[in-house]
Parts: C-alpha cells; structure tokens; sequence
C-alpha cells in the first residue's frame, strides 16, 4: 500500500485569502502561506491572531510593528510573532515572504481580514 500522507501544493493554483495571501501545503497542526509582492502601504491597525507565525523574509522590505516594537524585515530575514500578541506590518518595497502558522490560520476563520 502507497503512503497517500505526503501532499504537494503548486502555488500557481492555491487558493488565494482575502488579505492576499495563497495558501500552500497544510497539515493538521501547521500550515504554509505566501505573501507574493505585496506592494507598498502605510501600517494597517494592530491585529491579534489565535496562531503562533514564523516568517521567511525572499524580497523586499517590510516593518513589523510588534508590541511597541519595530523589526524591520529584509531579504533573509525571519521572524515570529507569538500567538495572541498585538501587531502589524508596513509594506517598504514589493514584499515577497513565506509564514508558516500554527495551528493552520485559515481554519476556523482565524484568518479574517
């Protein structure tokens, strides 16, 4: 019998979330997301999320504001933002970056704009 747990996700055909971001592979306690040049903005309002996210910074630059914190994000940069914690981006230039959250944010409408 064939091991069918293994999944493969093509990015050209995820499904795209209402912030932006695609969706990629997705597994019961974590899932894989794409910001996909993201362009320039001024900083949105702080959010919560219940998901725990790391984040893998390909192209551009950004500002993480995180609890009276600013990151800035460039090219080889990661980061996390704990579950729960209050914060928000600045896109500088056209932002490429891969995240990964646990549990899966798009479940359960954790994801909401």
């Amino acid at each position: 019998m064939a091991d069918t747990s293994v999944k493969k996700v093509d990015s050209a055909h995820s499904p795209k979330g209402e912030l932006g971001q695609k969706y990629l592979a997705s597994g019961k306690s974590l899932s894989m997301r794409l910001w996909e040049n993201e362009q320039p903005s001024e900083t949105k309002e702080p959010t919560t999320r219940e998901y725990e996210t790391v984040g893998y910074v390909m192209s551009g630059r950004a500002e993480l504001h995180i609890e009276g914190q600013m990151v800035l994000l460039e090219p080889g940069d990661s980061w996390v933002v704990p579950k729960g914690t209050s914060h928000t981006y600045k896109i500088l230039e056209a932002f490429t970056a891969v995240e990964a959250t646990s549990p899966p944010a798009q479940v359960h409408g954790r994801d909401k704009g």
